[in-house]
């Protein structure tokens, strides 16, 4: 997509279609003030006889409308005068590219980038704009037979700008926003695959495909006599049921010298049996989802790599299988970490935990400034959160709120939730140095637990992401979720938001 900065008029851009907003209570937007002049009270007329609605959301996408250049006007409802917010903000424009993928537009200007949005910039909104259209415009065909639907042929979208100098940021807002919605879509895609084709063999090849030809970018790839050699019998504890070999993905992104690199790690089961511990039959061709952490981790090397970023970033990711057979763990069985801890598998889907303590203590390696592992972890993350929040849980409190903050700035939030001994105690073993679960209660804090025990010393953090990796029903599918936070936490890091 490409994009361009205009102080135009709605009026005067000779473009496909021109985005405008209205108000409740008959109040026109920046840019409908502007239409509705130029067509003498189209705008309001339309209002006025219902076929334009202001409430937050509710496209019309009007033709041949007398004075304005543009072939057609999109006018969309934005609620309450003074009151929209980024969320709603995101809502109309959502709208707006799902009206507009129905045309043959090629070519847009938005004038909602405009309108005063609660605790927002041009930056922000231009932003938002890139990764909402690119959301709508997205859609899983890789394994569709027959001739592939067209997509929309929409190409340039110009963003309205109040004077020159925000164009300036509202050009950089759209080229994150583009690099932010490139990660989203990777990360969609690898989730969406089915297990038989996104295997630990393929997120390896994917990561490796995403280094060739960029220097600043490498991926090494651990097969199972490598971890075997460094100790991860916990991680091949997981492996040991599937004829899939694990692998241990290793990418390197160097942007910023010798700083002390952010190393995220996240979990690729890319499918979850269960073990010897089945889960039941029902839904469970979701458990494909279940390397979503995986694939939100490389999905943000890939909007990293795409901006361009002054920071070094490392990712590590422990692919599993996690299969029964006569081979698999079992119940009961104890293994060995590569910390050297001692850990009791009582429950062979409790498996997640077991390939990111290893991955965690290869990280080490790399003294990172702080590290984050991200995983579709835990139902009981579901039951604390639902499909809303994203779980955090850190070991500090700067790196927590740090977290959070750019989850609500990058609309994509998490919550935070507790750690600490009184939760870690339930993972008390008879016969090893901790268990895999705890009791009945709590099952996303003591998950977060097991994995604090391998973080001593680290600026950790952990995103339980099993509520908000994909959606179920109608609308099955990755979200691409947590990609939009972690660039946001990494774009502020380096210095790069404006």
């Amino acid at each position: 997509m490409e994009y361009f900065a205009t102080t135009s008029k709605a009026s005067r851009r000779a473009v496909d279609c021109v985005v405008v907003g209205v108000y409740a209570r008959n109040r026109l937007g920046i840019g409908a003030e502007d239409v509705d002049t130029a067509s003498k009270g189209e705008i309001k007329k339309r209002i006025k006889s219902g076929d334009i609605s202001t409430s937050i959301g509710r496209c019309t996408i009007l033709t041949n409308v007398p004075g304005v250049k543009a072939d057609r006007v999109a006018v969309v409802g934005l609620g309450k005068s003074g009151k929209l917010t980024v969320t709603g903000f995101k809502k109309a424009v959502t709208a707006v590219a799902q009206a507009i993928s129905r045309t043959k537009a090629k070519s847009v200007l938005t004038c909602l980038t405009l309108e005063p949005v609660v605790d927002s910039s041009s930056y922000y909104l231009a932003r938002h704009t890139a990764e909402a259209v690119h959301d709508v415009l997205y859609r899983f065909t890789q394994m569709k037979s027959g001739r592939k639907k067209k997509g929309s042929p929409l190409k340039t979208i110009g963003l309205a700008v109040a004077k020159r100098s925000d164009a300036t940021k509202a050009k950089l807002g759209a080229e994150h926003g583009e690099g932010i919605a490139a990660g989203v879509s990777l990360a969609k895609e690898l989730g969406n695959l089915p297990a038989n084709v996104c295997t630990p063999s393929y997120l390896a090849r994917t990561a490796k495909k995403l280094a060739a030809g960029n220097g600043k970018l490498t991926t090494k790839v651990l097969n199972e006599s490598e971890m075997k050699r460094l100790g991860m019998g916990s991680l091949l504890s997981v492996s040991a049921g599937s004829a899939e070999p694990a692998k241990l993905i290793v990418m390197q992104y160097k942007g910023a010298g010798n700083d002390q690199p952010v190393v995220l790690v996240g979990k690729g089961v890319t499918f979850d049996t269960g073990g010897i511990s089945l889960k039941p039959g029902p839904a469970m061709d979701e458990m494909k989802f279940d390397m979503c952490g995986a694939a939100g981790v490389i999905g943000t090397m890939a909007a990293v790599a795409k901006m361009k970023l002054p920071i070094n970033l490392n990712v590590v990711v422990p692919a599993v299988e996690n299969m029964p057979s006569s081979t698999a763990t079992k119940p009961g069985d104890i293994v060995k970490s590569m910390s050297g801890q001692t850990i009791e598998v009582l429950n062979t889907d409790a498996e997640g935990r077991l390939i990111l303590c290893d991955a965690l203590t290869y990280s080490r390696r790399f003294k990172p400034a702080a590290i984050i592992d991200v995983a579709t972890l835990t139902g009981a993350c579901v039951v604390a959160l639902g499909a809303h929040r994203t779980g955090i849980m850190s070991n500090s409190d700067e790196l927590r709120e740090e977290i959070f903050g750019a989850g609500e700035t990058a609309e994509d939030r998490g919550w935070p939730l507790p750690l600490g001994d009184e939760y870690a105690a339930q993972l008390k073993s008879n016969f090893a140095d901790m268990a895999n679960i705890g009791g009945p209660g709590g099952g996303a804090v003591t998950a977060g637990c097991f994995l604090g025990k391998f973080t001593d010393g680290l600026n950790w953090a952990h995103l339980d992401i099993a509520g908000t990796a994909w959606k179920s029903g109608a609308k099955k599918g990755a979200s691409g979720r947590p990609v939009p936070m972690l660039s946001q936490v990494l774009l502020a890091r380096c210095g790069a938001l404006p």
